[in-house]
């Protein structure tokens, strides 16, 4: 559990789309007294803490209903981020627009901002988590560890650029800027790579959990 919920907080931290996104949310007028990287991390908390409320803090019995189910959500999120990452790759370049809502961020309120985090969050790779959060046990510290690791890690990336604009806002704005541009010229390759290479793990781990 410790290895997969890893590979996937990492996955969900480097992704390109939520990172640009927080970056323009974060250049707004009031980005960063909004609490943009804690309404992130909210988001992932309450995931898990659903999951938990669900298994009892126990995990499922090997091979029950229950663990099987979970294994293959794992195994369809993995077969999809596959198939989606081969589409993206072959279909031809399309050119992306600036989504309709950043016109309006600069007047969003915390409330709205709130609701942004939770619809920009990706749900492909959170939903995967809380599919492997599932085997938790949390009678022990180990679990609980791995669990709080897993919700920190998977929002490093928010939590560094937002103390890092509080800190030195002008030189993190520019370099923040520099790299959105970066992000949106690099985006299909960025998203053709990681759908495919966490969806290659996600997709070799179950098969290997439902054959063990």
């Amino acid at each position: 559990m410790v290895l997969d919920l890893v590979v996937i907080a990492t996955a969900v931290t480097l992704g390109p789309l939520h990172n640009s996104a927080f970056i323009l949310l974060l250049s707004s007028r009031h980005g960063v007294r909004q609490g943009l990287a804690l309404s992130w991390l909210a988001n992932m908390i309450a995931v898990i803490a659903c999951v938990v409320l669900l298994t009892g803090g126990q995990p499922p019995a090997r091979h029950s209903v229950p663990s099987t189910a979970a294994i293959d959500v794992k195994l369809a999120i993995g077969l999809v981020m596959v198939l989606y990452g081969a589409h993206r790759h072959f279909r031809p370049p399309r050119p992306h627009g600036p989504p309709r809502w950043t016109a309006r961020i600069d007047n969003a309120s915390p409330a709205t901002a709130a609701g942004l985090a939770w619809l920009l969050q990706p749900w492909a790779l959170v939903g995967a988590g809380a599919a492997t959060a599932v085997d938790a046990n949390l009678s022990t510290p180990a679990d609980w560890l791995a669990l709080t690791g897993y919700c920190l890690l998977a929002t490093l990336s928010l939590i560094v650029m937002e103390m890092y604009v509080i800190w030195a806002p002008e030189v993190a704005n520019a370099r923040l800027n520099a790299l959105r541009d970066w992000l949106a010229q690099h985006q299909e390759q960025l998203i053709v790579t990681f759908a495919l290479l966490l969806g290659l793990w996600l997709t070799a781990r179950s098969i290997a959990e439902l054959v063990a």
